[in-house]
């Protein structure tokens, strides 16, 4: 496969509208997908579809290959005759994501939609039978009935010793078969919308983060491919040093992988991961592609990310024989140096260039349009910065030179609007559309010239994150706007 040109759009499912709470992966996910193909977009670009723990971040999930539960749409259970009206009702929620009632209200009522369900038929007997959420399924029945942190459970359940995980699956069979129901109804509401997409001409671009959370369902299930002391507790963690994002860089807390153990039997474990990625979506995005030629380690318990160390990574050799060519973005951004360009050149694999990062006044700034080559993916801006009008809303008595600087470069692309602070959004996406970027994406928020009241995510914060929604579908104008622009740029 190789990607062809065009542009897409780029909003999570959460993000999505609809009257109950979050975004979900019925009608209002098909009607969006519809806009999408009518705005002339070959392309839908999501984050991560994984249940989120703590933080909300779909960057931190208990399981790296599970579905957010969130996502299950709550009308379609309805017709399935799994929740009445009544129940549907009391489900509406207006506004942005709140998670934490979602987590109060969401649970309790997808249990009784599990309640009415036929776990005897068939389909959901193979399903169960495949093993395919096998790990997720126990992790989570463990943390129903025991909570806190996988590593504070008894010790033989914390080892993952063969007869305490019998007993759990045996004492608590019920619990267990619920979370297989999740993912069982997840996966069927999202290879039906996938398949859609893919019948009218969308495909699909999802994202894997490069690590795990600790508290999770992998780390659990394959202690040794992490280097964990003999408390299976971290030794070293995730993070990068000082850069664009934060001054005392960004202290992820994920747990390091031991890539020399995952060397051992020939990477299996990321080969599945990305295998499974490539089934869900039909590209992938793999964020933090850096850490896969160098990472940054960091002593677990450091208060920041200042001070850390650099080590090798796996570089191409994670890639051989996985067949994704054609079908994988490398999120280069931060920290880029020769051993990643290299990677890039070895494994062909298209970086990310992002016109929020351009306009510094530096006339070879790598992430000018004019200066960029083909082989690359065109971000307006990502899901961790400001908005394009959020951007040049906060520039104050500067904005004006930044403002002149995009002037210039759009006056040599070819892109006639007039630059202003009210326009400089779609100046933004008309830019990236006619670049030479093999992709251009912009967030759902550029399109829509919003704020940075709907930022998705300020990184190396806590609070008020991943919680945008859309409040209605693209309007018409919109749609009509981006389709004019993707004939003209040639998208």
């Amino acid at each position: 496969m190789e990607l062809q040109r065009g542009a897409g759009v780029l909003c999570h499912i959460s993000s999505l509208p609809g009257k109950y709470g979050v975004g979900s992966l019925g009608k209002q996910a098909y009607r969006f997908a519809k806009r999408l193909k009518a705005s002339g977009m070959r392309y839908w670009q999501i984050l991560p579809l994984v249940q989120t723990g703590y933080g909300d971040s779909p960057y931190q999930s208990v399981a790296c290959t599970s579905g957010n539960p969130y996502f299950i749409d709550l009308e379609i259970l309805k017709e399935e005759g799994l929740l009445t009206a009544e129940e549907l009702k009391s489900a509406e929620r207006e506004g942005d994501v709140d998670y934490g009632d979602l987590y109060k209200t969401r649970y309790p009522l997808l249990k009784k939609a599990f309640s009415r369900f036929n776990f005897d038929g068939t389909a959901f007997r193979a399903y169960v039978h495949s093993g395919s959420c096998e790990d997720y399924a126990l992790f989570m029945t463990a943390k129903t009935v025991y909570g806190g942190s996988f590593c504070d459970w008894e010790e033989g359940l914390k080892r993952r010793d063969a007869a305490a995980v019998e007993r759990l699956r045996t004492d608590h069979h019920e619990e267990y078969l619920f979370w297989y129901f999740l993912q069982y109804m997840f996966d069927r509401q999202w290879y039906a919308l996938k398949a859609y997409c893919n019948k009218i001409g969308l495909s699909i671009v999802g994202d894997i983060p490069l690590y795990v959370a600790y508290d999770s369902a992998d780390v659990w299930a394959h202690p040794a491919l992490f280097k964990l002391g003999g408390d299976l507790k971290p030794e070293k963690v995730a993070g990068v040093p000082p850069d664009y994002f934060s001054e005392t860089g960004q202290l992820w807390g994920n747990p390091i992988y031991d890539w020399r153990r995952h060397a051992e039997d020939g990477y299996a474990w990321w080969r599945a991961r990305l295998g499974d990625a490539l089934k869900r979506y039909d590209v992938v995005r793999i964020d933090h592609f850096r850490g896969i030629d160098r990472y940054y380690e960091i002593d677990a318990g450091a208060e920041t990310a200042a001070e850390g160390e650099w080590k090798d990574g796996p570089k191409d050799a994670l890639f051989l024989g996985s067949n994704c060519a054609g079908r994988v973005i490398a999120e280069d951004l931060g920290t880029v140096d020769d051993g990643v360009r290299s990677l890039l050149g070895r494994t062909g694999f298209p970086g990310m260039k992002v016109l929020l990062f351009a306009f510094d006044g530096d006339p070879a700034n790598e992430h000018l349009p004019t200066v960029f080559g083909e082989n690359v993916v065109c971000y307006t801006g990502t899901h961790d910065n400001d908005t394009v009008r959020g951007y040049f809303d906060s520039l104050g008595e500067e904005g004006e030179t930044v403002l002149a600087r995009v002037a210039e470069e759009a006056a040599r692309l070819g892109v006639k609007t007039p630059v202003r602070e009210d326009t400089v959004a779609d100046v933004f996406v008309q830019m990236a559309f006619a670049s030479n970027a093999v992709i251009a994406v912009a967030p759902v928020q550029d399109i829509l010239g919003l704020g940075n009241e709907a930022r998705m995510n300020f990184p190396g914060t806590q609070g008020a994150l991943w919680k945008f929604r859309l409040k209605k579908q693209l309007p018409r104008r919109t749609v009509r706007r981006l389709k004019k622009s993707a004939k003209i740029y040639r998208r």
